[in-house]
């Protein structure tokens, strides 16, 4: 296989001219990539190399770079109604979007949506709201959770990149299922002890009493925080809990949401019902929109919580073409099936590379996690961020992630092939044969911190 060593010319240009105007407070970088077109599941750069992206811009491009019905959906919006302040004058497209939503969320009680930009905003919307609707000031998150930049949303995160800035002090952060790395003994994924949510059970009599608890807010599968999949009785046994005890329980499905996971939502694996969803990232088919679907009682509190550009007419009616997409053309059952296939062919690279610890994914959300030794699980960092550079220099697009910056996450455009899967495993295969054997010089990690 051709190697693409270190002719990125016009590429270092362009990161260069952007180091001295752009701050790095806004840049997670792990390689010298600078993107100029995009088609389908492939992109390419300003020196005019195509790869296959199996980040689809951190999840966001669901159905593909460039799908023509999202394409011919964003131009028939702007032919007509440029922009709007949904606030004061809503558009069509976004009351369709929503009545879409609502349907989508399972749920006998009535609800409402609201719109924001980002997934940042759309759980800063639950952070605000939650305890104004419930009546309760205190809301409980988990550690290694991910939930956006805003204040609000980064008080209810739990993760190391956001450990040094001061959040909103009535989240109580409990710890997060993960078989993997149990602290409280063998578990698996088929099911566990539940010791953790006996944890979770002791700190609503505790440090965040039931009474004053608005709300639960999780992720069903856990995204930067290392594409963690709890056991499979631990949500039903927490939505049993909260509903014992009268706190609402959340999903954050900004990254999960919208059929990446197999499913429409990541909590539909396990079988519960919320009382209210974020979304964000593919919602707007590329375009910025977030979403909350929740209960009347949250969206219609009495208080004011809107965005001038929240549902906006071009992002929400590129949404309605996403969900139209995702159904007509079976996205669900291909995130499945290539999932599968994808989980199925990390597993055989694990029998020959003994740096893989663990592989895990719901549908199309797989992590790979790496350890230094198998038995003792000491992660491999430095590891995880020469292997997501190698796999650059082969073509393919990958991250790294997790608490210990030790897990590469896929997350590919939902229409990906199975030969785009068997491209990537004999690519990822190859990068992680030179990264054991040595082959990589840790200077051309030097100007990419990563996270």
């Amino acid at each position: 296989m051709a190697d693409r060593q270190e002719q990125h010319v016009q590429a270092e240009e362009a990161l260069a001219r952007e180091g001295k105007i752009v701050g790095k407070v806004m840049k997670i970088r792990l390689y010298p990539f600078v993107p100029a077109a995009s088609d389908g599941c492939r992109i390419t750069d300003v020196d005019g190399k195509t790869y296959l992206d199996f980040i689809a811009a951190a999840a966001v491009v669901q159905t593909g770079y460039r799908h023509p019905k999202v394409r011919a959906a964003i131009i028939a919006a702007l032919d007509g109604i440029w922009t709007s302040m949904h606030c004061c004058y809503p558009t069509l497209p976004a009351i369709e979007l929503a009545e879409r939503l609502a349907a989508l969320v399972p749920g006998d009680f009535e609800k409402r949506v609201w719109f924001g930009t980002t997934g940042s905003d759309a759980n800063d919307c639950l952070s605000r709201l939650l305890p104004k609707a419930t009546g309760r000031r205190r809301l409980i998150s988990f550690i290694g959770g991910y939930h956006g930049q805003t204040t609000g949303s980064a008080a209810l995160s739990g993760h190391q990149t956001q450990a040094d800035m001061i959040g909103v002090g009535n989240v109580t952060k409990v710890p997060y299922p993960d078989p993997y790395r149990c602290s409280w003994g063998p578990c698996s994924r088929d099911g566990c002890s539940l010791k953790c949510l006996d944890f979770v059970a002791r700190t609503l009599q505790t440090t965040s009493p039931a009474s004053d608890t608005g709300a639960i807010v999780m992720e069903a599968m856990q995204s930067d925080g290392g594409d963690i999949i709890p056991p499979v009785n631990y949500i039903p046994a927490l939505r049993k809990l909260c509903d014992e005890l009268g706190v609402w329980l959340v999903f954050d499905e900004v990254k999960t949401g919208l059929g990446r996971t197999g499913k429409w939502f990541a909590f539909q694996h396990a079988g519960v019902v919320p009382d209210a969803v974020s979304l964000g990232k593919p919602l707007g088919g590329g375009l910025p929109l977030s979403a909350v679907v929740g209960r009347k009682e949250l969206l219609d509190a009495p208080t004011y919580n809107l965005f001038t550009l929240g549902g906006s007419p071009a992002p929400t009616s590129a949404g309605l073409a996403v969900i139209d997409i995702v159904e007509s053309e079976g996205l669900l059952a291909n995130a499945s099936e290539r999932g599968r296939q994808l989980v199925d062919g990390l597993w055989e690279l694990a029998r020959r590379h003994l740096l893989i610890g663990d592989v895990r994914g719901m549908g199309l959300m797989v992590g790979v996690e790496l350890v230094r030794n198998r038995d003792t699980r000491e992660p491999a960092s430095r590891e995880a961020a020469r292997l997501a550079y190698r796999c650059f220099e082969l073509g393919l697009i990958v991250i790294y992630c997790g608490i210990h910056a030790n897990v590469i996450e896929m997350t590919p455009p939902l229409t990906i092939t199975s030969d785009d899967v068997e491209e990537a495993l004999a690519k990822f295969d190859e990068a992680l044969s030179d990264i054991e054997a040595g082959r990589f010089d840790d200077a051309k990690l030097a100007p990419y911190a990563g996270w």
